[in-house]
């Protein structure tokens, strides 16, 4: 039964969800210090977390069953994802679950930041009433840089052009044409720092967002700019910041987020008298809170009990309706790469997967997997839909995907092709009643059962060959399941899969080699 281990308080609704799958066990521990993390993980299948747990090599090390980390929120910059995807641990984060909130939140903070409300309530508590100090701004009409449009950033735009503010945007990844449907003007970086009089930042912590609002980027902004960060702690740099709040180049900033945190309690921008701050409370609504901890319940849930995948940071994500409709696609492929990696003694330099017909209209990305997964098999026992692609691409293999609506004899093909240790085309199909199919080796058409072990012989196209296979394997006492046979009538050369029960010793396949006109005979394991 997979172990659950939730480490970071989780709201009561989500922890139900896990409690009440019979196929899991769970164990609700938040607040574990670190050296008690690195037990209770020991036979973990599957981590939940928020943004208290850090979720470090040493700590996937600890956990050799550790399949899945589930964070309830957006943000997964506690997770080492790439030490997570060489260990093959999906890491699913839940980004719609506090996606209003984490908004509402940065709509709040610029407000209190152009009208001082933070800085006019602690006056008037400590007793004073300094009206004339307060002087704030006006945001009608004035111009918001947004950084990043997704989401959290389309939702800011909106609100902010429903109290009369310009917006314009810098994504380089949103089309002009999504942009210009909703009233938002995509702009150069630099032109955004020129034109706004509020920056907002709405960016995933990357290597390229690290630092992105620093020194130079402050030099371009306008005088008395206002900064705000409800999502990444770094995406503005700190010491930059601090600088330009001194000098007046920015003229105040809202941060809910910091490089660590907590800061520690004498941070210059925390004490700051133009900088206004909350502890990192973008999602901390009760509503949200609900919604992401429900979210990372049903994932985590469905990943170790259904193969479900959903907001998966290092993989392709599946829904439950996708994965049914390309499930038999995904065991086809993984078949297909298992033949094709066993056939081949050396190393690979490149396989080309062609999807043609119906699967060519699908997500194939978890079938390229799939197929990566299987050829890998062979040579580390460590491969999974996770990390297959990045042992592959560590091993130098190249991956080339094409697609074609064009259907041949069947509905649908994969077709792979692989080149180094060996030059070797396998197709194969998916038949009535979702069953997988090789239908093709090399020039070799036939339509053969891709499971258990299985003899490949490539022969001359004489009389008696097959009868002698059948008679070598009889007197060593291997019954044959299935034969398919298929011919190169040109070469005068035919090929067979014989599917076999039990094992068959490395003694049978040398005398099988041995027989005259028998060309090739290699085993697989399917």
């Amino acid at each position: 039964m997979p172990k659950v281990l939730v480490s970071d308080s989780l709201s009561p609704e989500g922890l139900e969800i896990l409690e009440k799958t019979p196929q899991l066990e769970v164990v609700y521990k938040p607040g574990l210090s670190p050296a008690d993390l690195l037990k209770e993980i020991a036979d973990a299948d599957g981590l939940v977390i928020r943004s208290s747990t850090k979720v470090t090599k040493e700590v996937m090390d600890a956990a050799p069953k550790l399949r899945v980390v589930g964070r309830a929120g957006i943000g997964v910059d506690n997770v080492d994802k790439d030490a997570a995807t060489q260990r093959g641990i999906a890491v699913m984060n839940t980004p719609g679950g506090n996606t209003t909130t984490t908004a509402e939140h940065a709509l709040s903070l610029m407000f209190s930041l152009a009208r001082h409300i933070p800085q006019a309530t602690a006056s008037m508590k400590a007793g004073k009433w300094e009206k004339n100090k307060f002087t704030g701004m006006e945001l009608f009409d004035r111009t918001l840089g947004v950084l990043g449009i997704g989401n959290i950033g389309g939702i800011v735009a909106n609100r902010a052009q429903g109290i009369g503010m310009k917006v314009i945007a810098y994504d380089p990844h949103i089309a002009p044409a999504v942009a210009a449907k909703n009233n938002i003007e995509l702009v150069s970086l630099d032109e955004l720092f020129e034109r706004s009089d509020v920056i907002s930042v709405h960016v995933p912590k990357i290597k390229e967002t690290t630092g992105i609002l620093g020194r130079e980027a402050f030099k371009k902004t306008k005088p008395g700019v206002l900064v705000i960060n409800a999502a990444r702690g770094g995406i503005v740099d700190e010491d930059a910041l601090l600088e330009a709040l001194n000098d007046g180049r920015v003229g105040g900033a809202a941060l809910d987020v910091f490089v660590e945190e907590p800061p520690k309690a004498d941070h210059p921008l925390v004490l700051h008298p133009k900088v206004i701050c909350t502890p990192h409370l973008g999602a901390s609504t009760e509503q949200a809170q609900t919604n992401v901890a429900i979210a990372v319940a049903e994932q985590v849930r469905d990943f170790l009990v259904k193969n479900v995948v959903r907001n998966a940071v290092n993989m392709p994500s599946i829904s439950a309706e996708l994965y049914e409709t390309i499930k038999p696609y995904i065991a086809l492929g993984e078949k297909i790469g298992r033949f094709q990696g066993q056939l081949c003694a050396g190393a690979i330099d490149e396989i080309e997967i062609e999807y043609a017909g119906d699967v060519a209209n699908l997500n194939i990305a978890p079938i390229t997997i799939a197929v990566l997964k299987g050829i890998l098999e062979n040579v580390t026992e460590s491969v999974n839909m996770v990390n297959a692609p990045v042992i592959a691409q560590q091993r130098g293999i190249k991956v080339l995907e094409s697609k074609s609506s064009t259907k041949s004899d069947y509905t649908s093909t994969i077709t792979t092709r692989v080149r180094g240790c060996v030059d070797r085309l396998i197709s194969g199909a998916v038949f009535h009643g979702k069953q997988p199919r090789i239908v093709r080796i090399d020039d070799f058409q036939l339509e053969a059962v891709p499971e258990g072990t299985t003899l490949l012989i490539h022969n001359h196209d004489e009389p008696g060959v097959v009868g002698m296979v059948g008679t070598l394997l009889g007197e060593a006492g291997i019954n044959i399941s299935r034969m398919q046979l298929a011919l190169a009538p040109e070469r005068k050369e035919a090929a067979m899969l014989v599917n076999i029960s039990g094992q068959c010793s490395d003694a049978v396949v040398q005398k099988l080699r041995n027989q005259k006109h028998i060309i090739t005979a290699q085993v697989v394991e399917l």
